[in-house]
């Protein structure tokens, strides 16, 4: 259940990730955050690398893997989603 828990969300960030590396960014977001087009690419991948990690270990059913591997990726996550959701307020300003 945590590997497949790990999937779905490194997938979200993945493609959540990749889309606002294609959108234009505001005040916030590249001046205060710096949260520029790389970096989100750079979290895109890293997410991506995480979704395949927990796919391997729901593959090899080693549940306490995919719960350390989901662990480590809760906190990419929170500093990514922090970041990004401070900086996309400023798009409806």
């Amino acid at each position: 259940m945590w590997n497949l828990i790990g999937v779905a969300v490194a997938l979200f960030t993945t493609v959540l990730a990749w889309r606002q590396s294609h959108a234009p960014g505001g005040f916030y977001a590249e001046s205060v955050y710096g949260m520029r087009p790389e970096h989100h690419r750079r979290y895109a991948a890293v997410s991506l690398a995480f979704a395949v990690a927990s796919a391997i270990a729901f593959a090899f059913h080693a549940t306490f893997a995919g719960l350390v591997i989901l662990g480590v990726y809760a906190v990419i996550a929170i500093l990514y989603y922090s970041s990004f959701v401070r900086g996309a307020s400023d798009h409806h300003e």
